[in-house]
């Protein structure tokens, strides 16, 4: 016979929520931060192709 689950207490709702969030929040700041150093020119992690090299082939 099919029985109801155990109710999850707020704290432990919280805690999943509050980790879930966290985690987000890292993540944009990170996007950011490489946004901010391709603006710059300055990032080394990160390979992009350059718009000049597509026109040339183009013309």
């Amino acid at each position: 016979m099919a029985v109801p689950k155990k109710k999850t207490s707020k704290s432990k709702r919280d805690m999943r929520k509050a980790t879930w969030k966290r985690k987000a929040a890292l993540q944009a700041q990170k996007a950011l931060s490489l946004g901010k150093s391709i603006l710059t020119g300055r990032s080394k992690g990160f390979v992009y192709p350059n718009d000049e090299e597509g026109e040339d082939e183009e013309s």
